[in-house]
């Protein structure tokens, strides 16, 4: 079976106080007061309007610093080696990551955020509006992770898939 992808560019670049990927949270619930920016490339701006209605939005990104591709991987919150797919980790056959961050506000090309996981410089892919009455699906598990909210708010990344 032939299957043809389009060319997936840029949109724009996200702007976050981390620099390197060592001590970052690991997921947005750890970064409850971390704020940052998402510059848009000025001929996407236009797709920005009516954005400003809605708490909270998907970043789609390319983990630009992932070192490998790994099918297995020990994620920052086991220490069981577990299949990438059942993972949030950047070493994926794509290097896409997706978080929910808090919309704070729009301004022309520009878009401020809060909740933000995502390291200093990351292409951005694309965004989409977090909408609970689409996106919640009620009672749901979590698969092998039994951490607590405390766990996850409290974890940083180290060096494993850099």
């Amino acid at each position: 079976m032939e299957i043809s992808l389009a060319t997936i560019t840029p949109i724009g670049i996200i702007h976050s106080p981390f620099q390197v990927v060592e001590n970052m949270p690991i997921q947005p619930k750890g970064a409850a007061e971390v704020t940052g920016e998402i510059e848009l490339f000025p001929q996407f701006a236009e797709g920005l309007k009516d954005l400003e209605g809605f708490s909270h939005i998907y970043l789609i990104y390319q983990f630009h610093k992932a070192g490998s591709e790994q099918m297995r991987v020990k994620p920052f919150m086991d220490n069981v080696s577990r299949g990438v797919f059942a993972t949030r980790a950047p070493v994926r056959p794509n290097h896409i990551g997706l978080s929910v961050v808090k919309l704070v506000s729009v301004d022309g090309n520009r878009i401020t955020v809060s909740e933000i996981d995502v390291l200093d410089g990351t292409p951005l892919l694309d965004i989409k509006p977090y909408i609970e009455k689409f996106d919640h699906p009620g009672k749901t598990t979590s698969g092998w992770l039994d951490a607590n909210a405390a766990d996850i708010r409290n974890k940083r990344s180290d060096d494993r898939f850099a």
